[in-house]
């Protein structure tokens, strides 16, 4: 498929599906004409790079993780090591924090609702 098919398929513009092959996150062939060209397990490529940006991960730590994701068979990839479990799981530890600080906003937000709506 095109680069235009594939981001309306994805809801990416072409412009962050071009800096992701720029960053190795996604991979295309090329036409004899140079025009971009991506299989289809792009969409789901693009969906995966999608939810870890959500997640708070950087396009480094995202090229860095692609790799060792499992592979197509399902199977644990060979390349999949230790070091990366452990900053991982730290991002994990991070988006917990950023949880429970957004969750004390709320309660905090929640009070002063609370109180203005009394006084109305």
């Amino acid at each position: 498929m095109r680069i235009g098919e594939l981001a309306v398929r994805t809801g990416v513009s072409e412009r962050s599906l071009r800096y992701y092959e720029q960053q190795g996150l996604l991979v295309s062939d090329r036409t004899p004409g140079g025009q971009r060209t991506y299989s289809e397990r792009a969409v789901d490529r693009v969906i995966l790079v999608q939810e870890l940006y959500a997640a708070g991960l950087n396009s480094r730590k995202i090229a860095e993780l692609l790799p060792c994701m499992r592979d197509p068979d399902g199977a644990p990839n060979e390349r999949a090591t230790p070091k990366l479990v452990t900053e991982l799981t730290a991002e994990r530890d991070r988006i917990d924090q950023r949880i429970a600080a957004l969750l004390t906003s709320r309660s905090v937000l929640d009070e002063v609702i609370t109180t203005a709506s009394r006084e109305l």
